[in-house]
């Protein structure tokens, strides 16, 4: 197969060696290379990097330097295989994905099924729009100030960055972090508090902006096909709504997409009724939103001249520190101590206090102070106005409204047939940034200049 003596075929003669007896031998052709493998060809080691580690290595390479096709599948499978050894014992394993459709794509492809979730959400329209959504502070121009896909990619990299010393599985922690925010409206949480009014006014339910982002994930993206993800991530999304410092959280496994759908319907009923993710990644994107934004929401207040640094309470500045670099570190740190080899993850009794004191004081100092409140009213008038607007438009069917022209037009039939024209409205204004929300009454309800010459 190769040509006698080669350097490649020194290579495999090196490893078949090496596989039979516990030596360690330089290269040949590598000569900064070298490999130590424990057991024998009588007695192989199954523990990483022994015999069986070797020859699934080698299968590897003959498959790839021997034949003019690799088998992705075979690759990818291998990649499974090696998680029961890389992984923690309450990791989630991705040849554990359920979805709702087989695709028999994924398992010819190289990419685990953790990592196509990921792929699918990082190049949804939904996704793409995180860029101009407010995180807390709207109607501000300053660049420096956070918005929403900032936050995202934020806890993506501390989620998989506690991920990495629990040893739990990276791809599905970047799927979830990615995805968690997909349903928030313009306008951050204000926004969601009054589209969630008008939803309840249209009879439609309350608008939870962790139930709306599993919509659109399932009924909205895709011209109304849905992206076709893993249960475990969508449960990770749904139940990354609410702060866990004190108590420790573990997951509740064993789910399956009726219960997901159960559980949509029971947070509908009652928005604070208590949900817990399927699997320990899930737990840990829950707690890493917390750790993503507190400290950063501080920082931006501090820019905006809202609060001062000295006037933390002491509690937090000693115990996590004064500046958000110091609390994110503190807060990963204390986090990864007190779950390392657990099937539950949570914070010290001191961290989570001091936690608790700091998410206070942003929300009496930050989140509810008036001073960032002072255009909200008039927020309100113009959701109300749209979402009337946009429901005439649905109902006779005006085609050349912006529901239509830049929402509807662009779905199935399925969707158009079977959905409520107020769901129809709500997933329209929930999929707006704050700058096309504003364009649009603009467009809508202030006059417009005419040309300077008639045709």
């Amino acid at each position: 197969m190769f040509p006698f003596n080669s350097p490649f075929q020194q290579y495999l003669d090196h490893i078949i060696l090496l596989a039979a007896g516990p030596r360690r031998l330089p290269c040949p052709c590598l000569p900064a290379f070298s490999l130590s493998i424990p057991g024998s060809l009588e007695n192989p080691a199954p523990e990483p990097g022994g015999n069986l580690e070797i020859f699934r290595f080698l299968h590897y390479i003959l498959l790839g330097a021997g034949t003019s096709v690799v088998n992705l599948g075979e690759l990818r499978q291998e990649l499974d295989r090696q998680e029961e050894t890389r992984l923690a014992p309450y990791a989630a394993r991705s040849s554990q994905a359920i979805r709702r459709r087989f695709e028999e794509r994924i398992q010819q492809g190289h990419r685990q099924n953790f990592a196509v979730d990921a792929d699918r959400i990082l190049h949804s329209q939904a996704y793409t729009r995180y860029i101009d959504k407010t995180q807390v502070f709207y109607l501000i121009e300053h660049e420096h100030i956070s918005h929403r896909v900032l936050h995202v990619q934020l806890l993506s990299k501390i989620a998989r960055t506690i991920g990495r010393y629990l040893r739990l599985n990276e791809d599905l922690l970047e799927a979830i972090a990615l995805g968690h925010d997909i349903g928030h409206p313009p306008f951050g949480h204000d926004g969601e508090r009054i589209l969630s009014r008008l939803c309840e006014a249209h009879g439609i339910g309350p608008f939870l902006h962790s139930v709306q982002g599993v919509w659109f994930l399932e009924r909205v993206e895709k011209q109304g096909k849905g992206l076709n993800l893993s249960l475990q991530v969508l449960d990770g999304i749904l139940c990354h709504d609410g702060e866990t410092h004190l108590e420790r959280l573990a997951p509740e496994q064993e789910k399956t997409f009726q219960r997901l759908e159960e559980e949509i319907r029971l947070k509908l009923a009652d928005p604070d009724y208590p949900l817990k993710p399927m699997t320990l990644e899930g737990c840990v994107v829950r707690l890493a939103d917390t750790i993503s934004y507190i400290g950063r929401d501080l920082e931006d207040a501090i820019t905006l001249n809202l609060v001062r640094r000295d006037e933390l309470p002491s509690l937090v500045t000693e115990r996590l520190g004064r500046t958000n670099g110091a609390i994110v570190y503190t807060l990963v740190s204390d986090l990864i101590t007190h779950s390392f080899n657990k099937n539950y993850v949570g914070y010290s009794p001191e961290v989570g206090e001091a936690l608790k004191t700091l998410r206070q004081h942003n929300y009496e100092r930050i989140y509810n102070n008036p001073r960032i409140k002072q255009e909200t009213e008039k927020i309100e008038e113009l959701f109300t106005d749209l979402f009337h607007r946009f429901s005439r438009d649905v109902a006779e069917a005006r085609r050349d409204s912006p529901i239509w022209t830049k929402f509807l037009d662009h779905m199935d039939d399925d969707y158009r047939r079977r959905q409520h024209p107020a769901i129809i409205v709500r997933d329209y204004l929930a999929s707006m940034t704050d700058a096309n929300f504003l364009r649009q009454c603009q467009e809508l309800f202030f006059p417009q200049p005419l040309p300077l010459k008639f045709a």
